[in-house]
C-alpha cells in the first residue's frame, strides 16, 4: 500500500517521541501489504478495528496510541487521518474525525 502523509508521520513521531518507534515500524509494514477490501486487512492485521468501509483504527505501541487511516483498497492507499493517545482517543468521534495539518 502507498502510505499518504508520510510527513504527517514524521511530525507525529516529533510531537509523541515515546511512540516513534512503533509508529516507524508500522509505517513501514503498511507498506508491504495490498489489501483488496477490509476483510484482507483484518485478516493481516488482527489487532485493527474495521469502522467501516474504508476507516480502519490501528493499535500503536500496545495500544497505548491510536491511529486513524482512511484505506482506498482500489487505489491501493493508506491516508492518515488522526493520531494520539488512547485516552485522547476517547474524546473524539472516530467516524467524523478528519486531517488537520500541524
Amino acid at each position: 500500500m502507498r502510505l499518504i502523509a508520510q510527513k504527517t508521520i514524521k511530525q507525529w513521531c516529533t510531537q509523541y517521541p515515546e511512540a516513534k518507534g512503533a509508529l516507524e515500524a508500522w509505517a513501514l509494514r503498511i507498506r508491504r501489504y495490498e489489501w483488496k477490501n477490509s476483510q484482507e486487512l483484518k485478516e493481516a492485521c488482527c489487532h485493527a478495528s474495521i469502522i467501516n468501509q474504508q476507516r480502519v483504527v490501528f493499535n500503536i505501541k500496545g495500544n497505548s496510541y491510536r491511529l486513524i487511516v482512511d484505506v482506498d483498497y482500489l487505489g491501493k492507499r493508506v491516508f492518515t487521518q488522526w493520531f494520539g493517545t488512547h485516552k485522547q482517543y476517547d474524546k473524539i468521534d472516530v467516524e467524523t474525525i478528519e486531517y488537520e495539518k500541524l
